[in-house]
Parts: C-alpha cells; structure tokens; sequence
C-alpha cells in the first residue's frame, strides 16, 4: 500500500523565527542536510531552508567561508581591495555633488546679486556675525 505525502502550502510567515534559527544551526553544526531539514519539517523548497542559512547563519555567503574560521591572507586583500573600490566610487560621487553644490551656490550668489542691482533692494542682510537678532528691532528703544 502506498502513502501519499500531501503538501500544505506554507509562507515564510507560518515559521517562528526561533525555529528559523534551530534549523539554521542543526544544519550548521552538520546534524542536518538542508534537504533533510526540509524532510523532518515538512519545509516546501529548499531554497527557503537556504534563505534562511544566509539570514541566520554563520556562513559568509560573499567568500564561501564560515565567517568564523580566519581567512586567508590572499582572501583579507581581495576583501580590502574591494572595499578600497567600493571607497573610490563612494569618494567620486561625494565630489561629484560637493561640485554641484558649489556650482548652485555661485550661480544662486550671481542671481541675488544681479536681483539686487536690478531691482536696487538689498536682499543679503549685511550684519556682522553673530548679531542677528530677530527680536530688536532697528530705531527702536526697549
């Protein structure tokens, strides 16, 4: 006589994430397979078991080492180096937008200054620093 397994369809949110996190370190700790973590917990697909080894494990998926185990000198460099590059990229597109802003600035400081000679009103406040005071009011006494 033979049985038939019947599936029920199951979302990421019918798991706890403590069991999330049970099945990730039974399969780490070798106790498990991910297909037999699927089989005991009657889990769909295997890439949901694997999803969860690269949300909850120790694996560093990037380098296809256990984060825990210490990487080899080439590996640390190749590591550095893409962080040096992902730094110039970063650095580039910093001076790229500190260019445009100084770029608006000027243009922005010749439109008050052409605004201010054509229409002959002084819009910059000429105080010296550190006496702006909203509250005192010219000409008068308090």
């Amino acid at each position: 006589m033979e049985t038939q397994t019947t599936y029920v369809k199951r979302t990421q949110k019918d798991y706890s994430l403590s069991l999330k996190i049970q099945i990730t370190k039974e399969i780490e700790s070798g106790e498990l397979s991910t297909y037999a973590a699927q089989k005991k917990y009657g889990i769909q697909a295997r890439s949901t078991v694997v999803n969860w080894l690269r949300k909850y494990g120790n694996f560093d998926w990037e380098n296809q080492t256990p984060s825990n185990m210490p990487k080899t000198p080439e590996q640390r460099i190749m590591e550095l180096e893409a962080k040096v590059k992902l730094l110039e990229k970063q650095k580039a597109q910093l001076e790229k937008q500190n260019h445009i802003s100084d770029s608006k600035a000027i243009i922005f400081d010749m439109m008050i200054d052409l605004a201010e000679k054509e229409y002959n009103i002084d819009i910059r406040k000429n105080l010296p620093p550190g006496q702006s005071n909203p509250l005192v009011k010219k000409g008068r006494k308090t």
